[in-house]
């Protein structure tokens, strides 16, 4: 999902736990025959793609001899942010629309990937952070809806208004305050739903709801291998969404020009086909996601650090 404020507050608190105790906290191995490379910490989101993206470009950076190390399933935006501008973190990946907004509610996102980046950048810089160049891989909040349920015969968003009543959507908890989730749901499409959920990020819980019909609708993000197959992603016919695509955040200090060139490197090979095809690796075939991430970077050419 790309919470609250009192939830806020309670995350923050125990982020220091998370930082050290994450159980995805390993590092990787930098290069003998580049002594001087940095160490670059890499965080990630509470969702499985977060966790893919993270060892992409994380695993890119080693493959020049960059130390990295990787704290992952952190929690949602509210909790990875504060880390990094604290310096707990060195980047993540974000995306560019929901990112802009979290950093200003008011601002205005646009279907521009490249104007939505240059304008996160206005509210980073102040903090010592920076926005990367995005990749033209998307992934947006998307809605959806069991295939062979009740309301599987839907196809838009706006097709939900009469019927909203009945429906219990469920997603994240951040869901219920971001404004590309419940409030642009109603504010866009007039969707005042029976109910709201506090599951996850479009993982298991979200999709175990919507399966035994706990849910009716959920957030599932529009890169999500199972839409093929399970349930239906709901045209967002009124364009609440606006162009979320992948981009690194970090520290600008972090961000040299060598670091730069590499993280630049991935993104302009990284696509929404290759990114839905990682994430069924791992979310359907259970591969690890590191794997993946190796597997994908040497199939465009970028080096990466050898697998054991």
């Amino acid at each position: 999902m790309r919470t609250t404020w009192a939830y806020r507050a309670v995350l923050a608190g125990v982020l220091g736990l998370s930082l050290m105790a994450s159980a995805c906290g390993s590092s990787g191995g930098g290069s003998p025959s580049n002594p001087t490379r940095q160490t670059i910490t890499i965080g990630g989101f509470n969702f499985s793609e977060s966790s893919v993206l993270a060892y992409v470009y994380g695993e890119a950076l080693q493959g020049q001899g960059y130390t990295v190390n990787y704290k992952l399933n952190l929690g949602p935006r509210e909790v990875v942010e504060p880390a990094l501008v604290k310096g707990d973190l060195d980047m993540y990946l974000g995306y560019t629309a929901t990112d802009l907004l979290f950093q200003n509610p008011n601002a205005t996102a646009t279907a521009s990937a490249t104007e939505n980046a240059a304008r996160l950048n206005t509210y980073l810089k102040p903090k010592g952070l920076q926005a990367l160049t995005p990749a033209p891989a998307t992934d947006e909040n998307a809605f959806a809806v069991l295939r062979n349920g009740p309301y599987g015969h839907y196809r838009t968003l706006s097709q939900l208004v009469p019927v909203a009543p009945q429906m219990v959507l469920g997603g994240p908890p951040e869901c219920a305050t971001r404004p590309f989730c419940l409030p642009g749901l109603e504010r866009v499409y007039g969707l005042h739903f029976k109910g709201f959920t506090a599951l996850d990020a479009g993982g298991p819980l979200t999709k175990a709801a919507l399966n035994n019909g706990q849910i009716q609708i959920g957030l599932i993000f529009s890169s999500d291998p199972s839409y093929q197959t399970t349930y239906v992603e709901l045209q967002d016919d009124k364009h609440l969404q606006d162009t979320d695509a992948v981009v690194p955040i970090g520290r600008s200090k972090v961000f040299t020009p060598a670091v730069v060139k590499v993280l630049d490197g991935v993104s302009a090979k990284l696509t929404t086909p290759a990114l839905i095809g990682m994430n069924e690796k791992v979310d359907v075939a259970k591969d690890d996601p590191n794997q993946v991430a190796y597997q994908w970077l040497t199939s465009v050419g970028i080096k990466a650090p050898s697998q054991s």
